[in-house]
């Protein structure tokens, strides 16, 4: 049966078998059925799937599996083939985004307050449910992202995780105006983050122990750029940490200003040590995590990219690869994003 027709279909898709270091090769790619598309979902053509450490740390066994052999990706660009029912708002042909926030309950006190993403019900693409990393996909219409015209595809994929949650800690950490933004580790959400920052007129110093990521963070208009465990050249107003080591906590909280926030944003981060509070937090420094995002986030966030149109960093990789890019992202391979396109 075609892609295009209402019932089931086969697709060859990755999945996570056996979760462990890329090494043992925790990836497999099967031919699996997807399901028609439900009343309120989409199925999807994917065209390009950005890689993000939160597919690597479901690989490894970071993250327990939720769902047995689990198809990663949550940064998912493609065209709609098949709208559900009771869909509104899409139509066949539309480009769309599917991002990490999958489904809520809509009905919690979180939801009802706008914070969506510490719903306890929440469910994400890649995590909960299959994501990407394959050829079609199945998406609930009500947390996709109408995607217009302009930038490609590839480009477009990695603003659909690492651009937004990068958004999030950025609002998390807030960063006054003019300010001096310190960024620890120069991936993929923070090499987007700081071009953000600098749209918004920030001084960006990045903390960074990757030589060649510290030339792009220059290019990309960074005042400084030095190594992770290094003090900026002035006190920071505002700190993001990307890089998943506990150590840089309070590396960074001693590279606070008075009243400077540090945020935390990854979804997983080894062992914070010990903190002094005189050094580390006293003089109303504050130490805040950044979970998931809300769909909000995303709208703003991709209205803004629109109007300063980020560097994408990009090192791209045909779908049938996607376990060499996860093992180069392990590697520290890859210089701001890793991108998966179809095959």
């Amino acid at each position: 049966m075609s892609a295009s027709e209402d019932g089931p279909i086969r697709t060859v898709a990755w999945v996570v078998e056996h979760p462990g270091p890329m090494a043992s090769a925790p990836l497999r790619r099967v031919e699996r059925t997807i399901a028609a598309p439900g009343p309120q979902e989409l199925l999807i053509e994917v065209t390009a799937c950005g890689v993000c450490r939160t597919d690597l740390h479901l690989a490894e066994g970071d993250l327990p599996p939720r769902t047995p052999l689990c198809t990663p990706g949550h940064q998912i660009v493609g065209r709609v083939l098949n709208v559900g029912s009771e869909v509104g708002g899409h139509s066949r042909g539309d480009r769309v985004g599917a991002a990490w926030l999958a489904g809520t309950c809509g009905v919690c006190r979180y939801c009802r307050a706008g914070r969506e993403n510490l719903c306890p019900h929440s469910r994400y693409t890649g995590w909960d449910l299959h994501g990407g990393y394959a050829r079609y996909a199945v998406v609930d219409a009500r947390y996709a992202y109408r995607l217009p015209e302009g930038p490609s595809d590839v480009e477009v994929a990695p603003l659909l995780c690492a651009g937004i949650i990068g958004y999030r800690a950025l609002e998390r950490a807030e960063l006054p105006p003019a300010g001096r933004l310190g960024i620890y580790g120069f991936g993929a959400s923070a090499h987007l983050t700081a071009q953000l920052a600098l749209a918004r007129g920030a001084t960006v110093h990045v903390l960074t122990r990757a030589e060649e990521a510290r030339r792009l963070a220059l290019e990309l208009g960074a005042a400084s750029a030095g190594d992770a465990y290094e003090a900026p050249p002035e006190p920071l107003d505002a700190a993001i940490l990307f890089a998943p080591v506990g150590d840089l906590v309070p590396v960074a909280l001693s590279a606070l200003d008075r009243g400077g926030t540090l945020a935390v944003a990854g979804i997983h981060l080894s062992d914070i040590p010990g903190l002094n509070y005189q050094r580390h937090l006293f003089q109303e420094r504050t130490l805040r995590s950044v979970t998931a995002n809300t769909r909000e986030d995303g709208r703003a966030y991709l209205a803004e990219a629109a109007r300063h149109r980020p560097t994408v960093r990009l090192q791209r990789y045909t779908m049938d690869r996607a376990d060499r890019a996860l093992t180069d992202l392990a590697a520290d391979r890859v210089t701001g994003v890793a991108v998966l396109i179809a095959d």
